[in-house]
């Protein structure tokens, strides 16, 4: 038992310091950063991998974590996304306490299908979030994520910020 808790107080801390690490580099040490994370609260209404707009109200009460990526990355979003599940596992039932979001930045290419298959070989429990274009970039923006389509030769890949996002249940 000693054994279990170890390591669920391991994962939440490595989860925790990389979402620090992840902000630190975001936002800008003040006087104030107290209140500038809290003043951080970005909302969404995107699309799931069913065709249900989802929103950040609906998830309130539980912790909140997102990730911006796309299904052909090959090495962030795979690992990130195992990393999370070894988390959820960790927690047990106190896994349905938080809400994981997976965020296409590739629309072309991530259909609601594609999504859909990838994040639940993660875990059944993952959300795909996708949207057009323009939807995609504006929640891009309301979190200050990077990304952008590179030209490879014959296809091309995606660049975007590898950070993941981690919410309170009052949405802090």
């Amino acid at each position: 038992m000693r054994l279990r808790s170890l390591q669920i107080i391991l994962w939440i801390a490595a989860t925790a310091a990389v979402v620090a690490f992840s902000a630190m580099r975001w936002w800008p040490a003040t006087d104030d950063s107290a209140a500038a994370a809290s003043a951080f609260n970005p909302a969404f209404a995107l699309a799931d991998s069913e065709g249900s707009i989802r929103t950040t109200a609906e998830f309130r009460g539980k912790f909140l974590l997102v990730f911006f990526g796309f299904t052909s990355c090959p090495d962030v979003c795979p690992t990130t996304l195992f990393d999370v599940s070894q988390v959820y596992k960790a927690l047990g039932r106190d896994g349905d306490k938080v809400g994981a979001f997976f965020v296409s930045v590739d629309p072309e290419r991530d259909t609601p299908e594609v999504l859909r298959g990838y994040v639940t070989a993660f875990d059944p429990s993952f959300i795909a979030l996708r949207g057009d274009a323009s939807s995609t970039a504006a929640m891009a923006k309301e979190f200050k994520v990077f990304f952008q389509k590179v030209p490879t030769s014959g296809s091309y890949t995606m660049d975007h910020t590898a950070g993941s996002f981690v919410f309170d249940p009052q949405g802090r």
